[in-house]
Parts: structure tokens; sequence; C-alpha cells
């Protein structure tokens, strides 16, 4: 029997009859065999093509028998999610009459709100500089942008900053958003705008702009003429238009948020860009074996020894809590001290690899020793041609830079592992701006870089017998092999087997974390050195912070580590400033 012809058009949609007649079948004739197909019946042909996706609409909704009518609100629209048949609920297969159609509800677009109605978010001009992508943010609740937000960011999109980057961005979903209204009339805007029309199915609450003009007064001792001024007396006439429900303003300027309060209005900080509440929460790559390790494992425990280092595999309770490329130590008074490496996890085993010793003096890196546990630690991830992505954090003095550049030195000049290495930095100054540099690219970085240059001379006086000409020509070598690149030309690079040095870290975006590390190559290693303490980008906090960002995302994956140095090893006075001051 030949076969039936291939549908005309693709994904064709159910008649509105034929599919009210489905959910309408008793369970009595739903339990009888399927006639066969007949070349003749379209009906069955339809049926036939059951995968095929079936969209609800308004007149679906009523041709089912027993389905109440729906309110003048409650109508199901264009905008209704597509419905697969595969996915409906066994119980409204069998008794549709049972239970009315679903519909978005009014009170609560989620689970977790229950019977509460979604809140209102009033978006200060800051939060969509600083996350172009927070409309979509805020799960279920709903946002509303005032009409001089809008003009802010009129007045901010000029410009190749990255404030600017994120204007224009979110100019551009605005507009996708807003493309979606059958009329451009004001009584369709005043509706709402659904955020997932976009493709963002996170974000189920909608998006209302300011179409009319609220005169609310606001205390004699603020100006009206201030854009946060109206932006707090929108919010206040909001609180008395809409009393059943809760408006927030979110701002990340602290000011902004003390004058709303002041005023009884709710504020909050923008807290969805935080990869961490607490920064002591943070991933350490590190951790203590509990004193009873070789008790509670050493029976299971299988051992060898490969390339003069011990490999043991582990099996029970601890294993779950371990991580792939984590350091662990276990030392005990009177027993040999255990440091190792979590190498591999496979079901409830985890193979533990010992480390090689630093701290001795014969295995220096160019004359660099490890003086403590964690810079031991450190040294071993940034000299494992297996781990491609490194991360350093740590307070003043505990020689994250000095360690980094003496494992790339000795795999660029020593093992030619590397060809050269690429250090880089954010150009975020302390305090006044000294204005514009001269020079080629390289000169104008060179002021950005002076604890590159002050770790070059610590690395080339170690070399004592060479003699004052043979330390210069060192340095010359050095230097070749050392490139200094702006953060500012790194769009569209590639890398290719380099050494890349990230200093300062902590003063990245997440987004600008991202540029870098999707620059590496084959065969390219990347190094992020920074202190979380010392932040100096505005609006970047300890939880925002693209280290934290990278720490948090990288933790786990076989190819990358991490480690906060503790111990401050520059000076006594450096110790006792980072601790007192």
């Amino acid at each position: 029997m030949p076969l039936p012809k291939p549908p005309t058009k693709r994904a064709a949609r159910l008649e509105p009859t034929a599919f009210a007649n489905t959910l309408a079948v008793s369970p009595s004739k739903a339990e009888a065999p399927t006639p066969k197909p007949s070349r003749s019946s379209s009906a069955s042909k339809a049926v036939a093509a059951a995968p095929l996706p079936v969209t609800l609409s308004a007149p679906a909704a009523k041709a089912r028998p027993a389905a109440p009518k729906a309110a003048p609100g409650q109508a199901l629209d264009a905008m209704t999610p597509t419905v697969y048949p595969a996915d409906k609920p066994k119980a409204s297969r069998a008794a549709p009459a049972a239970a009315p159609a679903a519909k978005p509800s009014k009170a609560g677009r989620s689970s977790k709100a229950g019977a509460a109605a979604p809140k209102l978010f009033v978006l200060d001009t800051n939060v969509l500089m600083h996350d172009p992508m927070s409309l979509f943010r805020f799960e279920e609740h709903d946002i509303y942008l005032p009409m001089i937000t809008l003009e802010e960011l009129d007045g901010h999109k000029k410009g190749m900053t990255e404030v600017a980057r994120n204007v224009r961005q979110v100019s551009r979903e605005l507009d996708n958003l807003a493309g979606g209204l059958k009329s451009s009339g004001i009584e369709e805007m005043a509706k709402g705008l659904p955020l997932d029309h976009t493709g963002h199915r996170e974000a189920g609450g909608k998006l209302f702009f300011q179409t009319q003009l609220i005169d609310t007064p606001l205390p004699a001792g603020l100006p009206q003429g201030k854009a946060d001024n109206q932006i707090l007396a929108v919010v206040q006439a909001l609180k008395i238009q809409q009393p059943e429900r809760e408006v927030v303003l979110v701002s990340k300027d602290i000011n902004m948020r003390i004058k709303a309060r002041a005023l009884g209005l709710p504020a909050e900080d923008y807290r969805n860009d935080k990869t961490l509440e607490d920064s002591d929460l943070l991933y350490t790559g590190v951790q203590a074996l509990p004193a009873d390790f070789w008790e509670r494992h050493g029976k299971t425990m299988e051992s060898w020894q490969q390339g003069g280092l011990t490999f043991y595999r582990i099996s029970g309770p601890l294993v779950p809590s371990l991580l792939v490329n984590e350091l662990v130590y276990l030392e005990a008074p009177g027993a040999v001290p255990l440091y190792a490496k979590v190498l591999e996890i496979t079901g409830k085993t985890a193979v533990l690899r010992t480390l090689k010793d630093y701290g001795n003096q014969k295995h220096s890196v160019w004359g660099v020793t490890a003086r403590n546990r964690e810079q031991n630690f450190a040294l071993n991830l940034l000299l494992d041609p297996d781990c491609d992505f490194v991360t350093l954090t740590g307070t003043a003095g505990t020689g994250k830079t000095l360690m980094t550049l003496a494992a790339g030195l000795s795999q660029v000049l020593d093992e030619r592992r590397y060809s050269e290495i690429i250090v880089t930095r954010v150009t975020v100054p302390v305090g006044e701006d000294i204005g514009f540099l001269p020079g080629t690219e390289e000169e104008k970085m060179s002021p950005w870089m002076g604890a590159l240059d002050d770790n070059l001379e610590v690395l080339a006086r170690g070399d004592s017998a060479a003699g004052e000409w043979g330390r210069a020509a060192t340095n010359d070598l050095v230097r070749s092999k050392i490139k200094i690149k702006s953060l500012n030309f790194m769009r569209g690079r590639t890398f290719l087997n380099k050494f890349v040095i990230i200093d300062e870290a902590q003063n990245l975006t997440p987004k600008q974390m991202k540029t870098l590390i999707t620059r590496a190559g084959p065969g390219t290693k990347i190094v992020c050195l920074g202190n979380l303490a010392q932040i100096d980008t505005p609006y970047l906090t300890e939880g925002s912070s693209g280290l934290t960002y990278a720490v948090d995302r990288f933790k786990g994956w076989a190819h990358s580590g991490h480690v906060t140095l503790a111990r401050g090893e520059r000076s006594r006075l450096a110790d006792f400033a980072s601790e007192v001051l």
C-alpha cells in the first residue's frame, strides 16, 4: 500500500474541532482499537500526525464542552505557549471535563509565589547599564521602566566604553520586546509586554513603560528636576495606585536606596550579578583531610608509584566532598605529611596523586622556592601542563605574581613549552588619573606594569655567578619573551601556545573575564591573579567580580585549578599592615 502524501506545510496545526473531539473521547472509546487510516479521511491523517506541535487558540478553548467561559482579561491570545499532546497529564486526557483549562493566573506566575501577587520592580538606569540582561532576571515578577530611565539610557548610548555597549544592548532588547505589539497604541503598551516573547523563558513577568504623566509631590527638600528624584516620584505614585501589590525600587546607587528608604519606599540592590552573597563561601581549592583519614580509607585503598609520584585510589564517605584538581593535605604531629591533588573521580572512587615539593632548593623554579603549603600548591598547578586555567587569589604579598612569572619563564625559556609570556591587566587607577601617556602600546602600559618590573628584578638578582654582563644579557632575553598587551585590544585575538598572565583580575567584570579567557587557542595557559579585597572598579564587589565568577564556574573542571593564598611572605611590615589596616 503506498504511503500517504507528506503534509504540504511544516508543522501543520490541527483544526480546533478535531482537537476538541479528540479530548472529548470517552474512556471506553479511547480503549477501543484504532481503525486503520483511510487515504480519503483527512481527520485520520490529522490524528496520525500526533507528534506535530499543537497550539491552543481562543476558539479551541471555547470548543470544549465542559470548560467554563473565560473572564474578559483571561482569554488565551496569540502569546499562549505551544502545548504538546505528550506533555499533557493523563488525567486531562481521560476526563477533560473534570477540570477547566489551565490559564495564566493573575495572582502569581510560578508555584513559588503561591497566592501572592507578583512584585513590581522599578529599575534604576544604573542597573541596566551594569547588566543589560537584567530585564530577564526577575523570574515571575513584573518590571516598570520610568520615562526618565529611557532618557538617561539615550544620553549614554554613544561611545566605545563598556557602559555604552551595555546601553545599546538594552535598547536592542527593548526594541525586540516592543516589536511583538499588535499595535503601537498607548492602550496596548499599558497592558505590558511579555518578557518571554524574545525567547527568555525564565522571565515570566511583563514589562511596563510609563505611558502617562505622574505628578506626585515629593518633600520640599528634594529638587524636582533631578533624575533620581523623578524616579522616586514614580515609585511613590505606583505604590499609591497599586496598593494590592509590592512596588520595589532596584538600584545600584547606595544614596538612591537611602533616599528611598527615608521616604518610606522599599528599595533593594541588584543582587543577580553576584556569584556569591558572601565572599567567605568562595571555593578555596584546598581541603584538609580528616585526622582519621588513613584509618577510615586504608582498608580499601590501592596505591602505586609512577614517575617518582605516588597514587592512591580511595573509596569512602570523603569522595562526594572532593572536586577534580582540588588540593588536599594531612598534617599530623609525628607523622609524614600528605600533600596530594585529586586527579580523577569515577563513581564512588577517587584517585589522589602526591605533589612535588617545591619548598626544597633542589626543585626551585628560577631561584624561587615555596615558603608555605599554599605556595607549593600554587607552583604545582602553575607547572602542570594538563592545567590550562589557574586562578590565584590572596592578600598583598602572598607571592602570586612572583611565582607565576617564575613558572612562566621556566616553561618558556627552559622547557620551551610555550613560545612567550603575555601580561595584561585592567587600567583602573587607584587615585587621580595622570592623563595621556605617549608612546606605543607597551610604552603606554609600562606604568601599569610596575609589579612586573619589580618581580623581574628579584628573579634576575638570583643569578649572582653570571656577573653584571651576564645579568644584563639575561634581562634582555627575558624582556624579549614578555609582551605587555592592553585589555582594550583583546577582542577577536587568538593566543597560540602562549603563557597568559592576567594581573589584578579582581577589577574585571564577568563579561570582560569571558572575553579574555575565550582568547585561548591550542597550547595556551591562562593564569588569573587578584586580591578580592582591593577592587577599584565602580559597582563591582567581591561577590560580583569577574575573578569570583571564574573561580566559581571553573571549579571541578579537569583542566583548571585554584588556590587561595593565605600567608603573606613579602615582609613583616606588609603582613602586619594587611591585618590591622
